[in-house]
């Protein structure tokens, strides 16, 4: 039932404040009525007995607490959804802003959606090639996870981004695959390259892109990572397709949050964000996943800048309450010049043994992935020794270490924009790394990998052992 008042009391930053409303509903949409009969659009943030709190999504410049209108239309938001929105570009209220027609639509969605049922849940088994190697390798991303990145201003977070959606890929035949980008408070720099980069190298085609600038409403940044999602469920139970949704930069959105709760006055939690952060991420990253008896996933890669590099901070600190795992980006990295700066030591991806493997990636893929872990953090000990001792004061054993921690950043983490290395290629990098160390030192490589991968092998295993055990009954013969 629609319903007009003209008792708009007050508008408070992105908010109106509409008194004297009966039988208004949460999170109904609203259509705002300016005096120049223009009209913005908004949506019920809280009912009280006789008051309701609609939060505009255009911003409420130019309205008139006297002589504008409020009409409630009975409804929530709705999404229309249709294959016609690949390749396509929307913004951040997913409203065609590329030229293209509107969407005609197979079905009407409401974007709040809810959290899969854990009952319903299957569990993620399958792997995503990005073509990076730190990802692929020693953070494997399984279809169904959420993993976000965790960056800081300034790092080449949309960079990394935007290389994802060009090279991401199921492996395997006739697998359905696309990905949904939901872009929060970029500016129309970044949107223009997201454009460009998608557009130059035909990724576009498979890709829904969402952008909410910087200079849109902050309101319209709790809206864009919802119609994201909502998109991708579609296309992943409806239509089969396995998704991947990028949605970036969640502290943005978290900002947002933050703006809206303080125009309620709100009693702030830590930092001043509402207390109700942690609740309100989980049901965005809940929703990735995949149901039992569907073909389709979502995988979901959440990107956010932590202020000041601060992992304690609430954003990064929640998200990995709920996520499984984490990308983080190094700044140290990226000051010597290093793309993409990922570290991989504070890194992980808890559900990547669930995704590798034989018949996935290759047999040796865990053994090589625990390997590259203790030798470059064994480096980076060295390295950090180094600066106390000096490098003179090191062992030969101790030097070799540290030059595989240089190496290793060198040509494994290092690898070009347009770079797409398969899981195959990112394998045998890592094998002619070990080369530098001593063979002894790779214990937590199974014998038979190393005599089957290791570049430049002299004996194999079996003739090792054959050496070792002839030399015993040798010495059991001299003592006779």
């Amino acid at each position: 039932m629609i319903k007009e008042y003209r008792t708009i009391e007050r508008a408070f930053g992105p908010l109106i404040f509409v008194k004297n409303t009966k039988g208004v509903k949460f999170q109904e949409i609203v259509q705002i009525k300016l005096p120049d009969s223009s009209v913005k659009n908004g949506q019920v943030l809280e009912v009280t007995e006789d008051m309701a709190v609609v939060q505009v999504f255009e911003g409420t410049s130019g309205i008139d607490t006297k002589n504008s209108s409020v009409k409630f239309l009975g409804k929530t938001f709705m999404l229309k959804v249709g294959l016609d929105m690949l390749g396509r570009i929307f913004n951040g209220i997913g409203k065609p802003i590329d030229g293209g027609p509107e969407i005609l639509g197979e079905k009407e969605l409401d974007i709040n959606g809810l959290a899969i049922n854990p009952t319903s849940r299957d569990n993620p088994s399958d792997f995503i090639q990005t073509g990076i190697s730190t990802i692929d390798c020693m953070n494997t991303l399984v279809r169904g996870q959420k993993l976000p990145i965790f960056s800081g201003a300034g790092l080449p977070h949309n960079k990394l981004a935007a290389q994802i959606v060009r090279q991401a890929k199921v492996l395997g035949e006739n697998e359905k695959f696309a990905i949904v980008f939901g872009a929060m408070g970029v500016t129309h720099e970044e949107a223009n390259f997201f454009r460009e980069e998608f557009e130059k190298t035909s990724a576009l085609e498979r890709v829904v892109l969402f952008l909410n600038f910087a200079d849109d409403p902050a309101i319209e940044r709790l809206i864009t990572p919802r119609i994201a999602l909502t998109t991708a469920e579609f296309l992943a139970f409806d239509k089969g397709m396995h998704v991947l949704v990028i949605l970036s930069d969640m502290s943005n959105y978290c900002e947002a949050l933050r703006e809206i709760s303080s125009a309620r006055e709100e009693v702030p939690g830590r930092r001043g964000y509402p207390g109700y952060m942690y609740t309100d991420l989980a049901s965005i990253y809940e929703r990735a996943g995949r149901i039992k008896g569907l073909p389709g996933s979502i995988t979901q890669l959440p990107i956010l800048s932590m202020p000041d590099d601060d992992k304690t901070h609430p954003i990064p600190d929640n998200t990995g309450y709920i996520t499984e795992g984490q990308i983080v980006l190094s700044r140290s990295l990226h000051r010597q010049g290093i793309y993409p700066p990922i570290d991989p030591r504070p890194s992980l991806s808890r559900l990547m043994s669930k995704g590798i493997g034989p018949g996935k990636t290759r047999e040796d893929h865990a053994d090589v992935s625990n390997q590259l872990y203790a030798a470059y953090s064994e480096g980076m000990d060295k390295k950090d020794l180094v600066a106390v001792v000096g490098e003179d004061a090191l062992s030969e054993r101790d030097k070799k270490f540290l030059e595989f921690a240089g190496q290793f950043e060198k040509l494994f983490i290092a690898q070009d924009f347009n770079e797409d290395r398969p899981i195959e290629k990112t394998l045998d990098i890592a094998w002619n790394l070990f080369k530098i160390i001593p063979e002894s030192e790779l214990k937590r490589i199974n014998p038979k990998y190393i005599e089957k991968y290791l570049p430049g092998k002299t004996k194999s295993f079996e003739e090792k052992n054959l050496e070792k055990d002839s030399k015993i009954s040798k010495k059991h013969k001299s003592k006779k």
